[in-house]
Order: C-alpha cells, then structure tokens, then sequence
C-alpha cells in the first residue's frame, strides 16, 4: 500500500524559492547578403543563407561555449570539407572550436546567482559583424559592427578576415601569457579593435567593459546585424 508522504511547510516554501534552470533558446541568424556557415559548440553547424535562421536550445549550466560565423566553406555530402574563415577541422558540425580570424559569441549559463555571463569577442579576431542579444527586454545587448575587415592593419590582415595580434605575432605582450600574464594590458593593436567596437573583447584581460550579465532568457546572435 502506498504512503502519501507529506512535506513540512518550510521544506516546500524554500522549494518554491529556488530558481528553476531552463534551457536557453539561441535564434542564430543570417543578415548578411552572402552565405555563410554557423557553427556552435555545443551544437554543431548549418549553412545560412541570407535571410535564414537555426533555432539552438542549449541545457542550462553550459559553460565556455561559443557561436561564430565561417566564410568561404565548401563541404560535401559527408559533411566534409573546410572554409576560409573560421573551419573547425574540416567538419559542418563543430566539434571544436573554430580557426581565427572569426568574431566570436560566447556564454555561460546558470552560473553565479544563477546569472548568464556573455560577451562578442575579438581575442580570436574578426571575420563577420554580429550583435549578441538578450531577448528580455531589461538586459542590454551588444553589437560589434565596424568594418574592421577593411580597415585591418596590414600586418593582420588575412583572407576573409583580421587576425589579432596575438594570433599573428604569438607574443607574450599580446597574449596575455608568460611573462605577461599577469600584468598585461591593452595595445595599439588591441585598440584598433576597441575603439571599433568598445563593448568587445579586444585582449584577454579586457573584462571590465566587456563582459555582460542576464538570467532567465533566451538569445539571438545575429550575423551582420
């Protein structure tokens, strides 16, 4: 015979009180004028023409986990083949992460005080424009939408794209590594990218504009918004 096990007001008064984790909704879309190739980790990949978008839910509590575009892809049946900008091994569906140059949507959900952390990064350079968007109204979104393509310096400048300096030249300084990594700061090339766009990462170190906070929503990435 079944019991019917009864709970004591505080046990269900403090159940209710806990925020509920949800999957978070990533509409990501495609409004450029040229095709391009999503890709996610988690989620893989899909090619977008002008105008499409792919809906990615995503568990809550994922972590480092990014968004980006691919430029130049050609892939054939088998899913096999590689892109100019952004390829992660030569696959449509990411596994890894992508080759810079290529502007990069990254978050982590449901972490401290139960708050997503997000941010449009350039530490891996710039391929393609983005704006990375709450949808609740009452949290701000961010956009990098220069055209740092065409104003690249020459010394980072590569097919498709605009290398960082720490990609290009592999250096501590830039890096934010060895002997620099725990005082490095901002450089001439580093602020080639801020001054573009200020509320993106242009160096490792660059959190305190950068970085961005929202809880209970979903989000759109939007390819040249």
């Amino acid at each position: 015979m079944s019991r019917i096990i009864l709970l004591p007001l505080f046990t269900i008064a403090l159940i209710s009180s806990l925020p509920l984790s949800r999957s978070a909704n990533f509409e990501i879309r495609n409004q450029c004028s040229y095709t391009l190739w999503a890709a996610a980790v988690p989620g893989g990949g899909q090619q977008l023409d002008p105008g499409q978008s792919w809906n990615l839910f995503v568990n809550p509590g994922t972590k480092m986990a990014r968004i980006w575009a691919r430029t130049g892809c050609n892939f054939d049946g088998s899913g096999h083949g590689s892109c100019q900008t952004g390829d992660c091994g030569g696959v449509l569906a990411c596994q890894a992460f992508g080759q810079p140059p290529n502007t990069l949507a990254e978050y982590a959900l449901n972490q401290f005080n139960n708050l997503d952390f997000f941010d449009i990064s350039l530490i891996d350079g710039f391929n393609v424009p983005m704006a990375f968007n709450p949808v609740s109204g009452s949290c701000k979104g961010i956009t990098c939408n220069a055209d740092i393509v065409g104003q690249c310096p020459n010394e980072l400048r590569v097919p498709g794209g605009c290398n960082n300096a720490c990609t290009t030249f592999k250096q501590d300084q830039y890096c934010c590594t060895g002997s620099a990594a725990n005082n490095c700061g901002p450089t001439n090339y580093s602020q080639f990218f801020k001054d573009r766009c200020p509320t993106s990462y242009s160096y490792p170190k660059d959190d305190a504009t950068s970085t961005f906070t929202c809880s209970n929503t979903d989000y759109q990435v939007i390819f040249c918004p």
